[in-house]
């Protein structure tokens, strides 16, 4: 304790400022009822939002929102990345890390599409934009000249701090094999329990808030890989009210399935299916469900196994229950709604590192919140505009 306020204190202190920044009901009733996406605005400079929104040119789009709020979310990381001293720091750059996986996975993706056209290497600038800006890093330019997925594989290994992701999960020609959905997962599962390994070193208390938030993300990662790959939902219904798709802002990238199958496979498209022996390859290895919830997870073919496999751990109980009785929400809305309440809770935890992790959740919720009231007056569908998970 003494070294955490000696060495952090600070830094808390300012992290539990900026929590008291998030948008409040108060907020979020004003914004509902704007009439335009530029009135959101007006709002939107009367809380911490207001430096980011301030020379935003009028008409708003809910790209340029988007962006915008991505932007404060990273100012607000700088300002604690920076300054932290160890093992701060070496946390903080966890948190980068889910990013840099899925710029790396775009980038990927973008390699196999422009294979074999007159400009293999795409526009570097471009597709430079289109990455999250937390998950940027030093070398990630030479990944976007990459005309091949086994150069990429080996300017991943050089240039990149997932190197040992890749090594401990892929070979070079896993890269020109698989979906790279497939690739996402796999690369996901050693991340977080390289993470969850960090954290338990950490010892109490953020051992304890940390591995409680990260078993989460495993067991919710299971479950989504395992209703995905039904092929259930996929041409009817979308994964949420939240699930609106934009550049340069981090969804939930879970496997799912194409729409049309196309003429010529694109593996940037989700996989029309995922075979039930491969499902415990890509489920991670650490949670409340593993071995013995993924084992069912793996044999699961409709939601009745779903409910079986999950049974014994009452917070999904309860998930799949809220979703059964509220038919206009999907599971991934519930479980949204579920992590904002896991990361409230850590806050309730002093001289922790699990509250620096979940503000930046918190924060990603309250910008899909934000992008999605934009949508709704935008398409004018003003029935769903309160659709979406507070953050308080």
């Amino acid at each position: 304790m003494t070294s955490f306020v000696a060495n952090h204190g600070y830094l808390d202190g300012l992290l539990r400022g900026y929590r008291s920044g998030l948008l409040t009901a108060a907020d979020y009733a004003n914004l509902t009822q704007c009439e335009t996406v530029d009135d959101m605005k007006v709002h939107l400079m009367n809380t911490d939002y207001a430096n980011v929104f301030q020379d935003l040119p009028s008409p708003l789009t809910t790209q340029s929102i988007a962006e915008a709020c991505t932007r404060k979310m990273v100012e607000d990381f700088q300002s604690l990345r920076q300054p932290a001293l160890e093992p701060l720091a070496k946390f903080l750059d966890y948190i980068t890390y889910g990013y840099m996986i899925d710029n790396i996975v775009l980038i990927l993706s973008e390699t196999l599409h422009e294979r074999g056209t007159e400009n293999p290497a795409g526009d570097t600038q471009a597709l430079l934009d289109r990455c999250h800006p937390l998950g940027l890093f030093e070398g990630i330019t030479a990944l976007c000249v990459a005309q091949t997925p086994a150069e990429l594989y080996h300017l991943v290994l050089v240039n990149s701090p997932l190197a040992k992701y890749f090594l401990a999960t892929l070979s070079m020609e896993n890269l020109d094999e698989m979906h790279v959905e497939v690739i996402r997962n796999l690369l996901y599962k050693e991340y977080l329990k390289d993470f969850f390994r960090f954290c338990q070193q950490l010892g109490e208390p953020t051992s304890e808030s940390m591995g409680d938030i990260l078993k989460f993300e495993a067991d919710r990662r299971s479950i989504n890989i395992t209703v995905n790959s039904w092929r259930m939902q996929a041409l009817s219904k979308p994964w949420g009210h939240q699930s609106i798709q934009l550049t340069r802002f981090r969804a939930s990238h879970l496997l799912g399935v194409c729409p049309v199958q196309p003429t010529r496979p694109d593996r940037r498209l989700p996989p029309p299916s995922l075979p039930q022996d491969d499902r415990q390859r890509i489920y991670p290895t650490f949670g409340e469900l593993w071995p013995e919830g993924t084992s069912k997870l793996q044999d699961a073919v409709d939601m009745d196994g779903l409910r079986a496999a999950v049974d014994s751990v009452e917070a999904y109980r309860d998930v799949l229950q809220q979703q059964n009785e509220n038919p206009d929400k999907t599971i991934e809305d519930c479980f949204f709604e579920k992590e904002v309440q896991n990361c409230l809770l850590a806050f309730e935890s002093h001289y922790s590192y699990g509250a620096f992790y979940a503000y930046f959740r918190l924060k990603e919720q309250e910008t899909r919140n934000i992008v999605w009231i934009a949508e709704c007056i935008a398409q004018n569908k003003r029935d769903r505009i309160n659709h979406f998970t507070p953050t308080i």
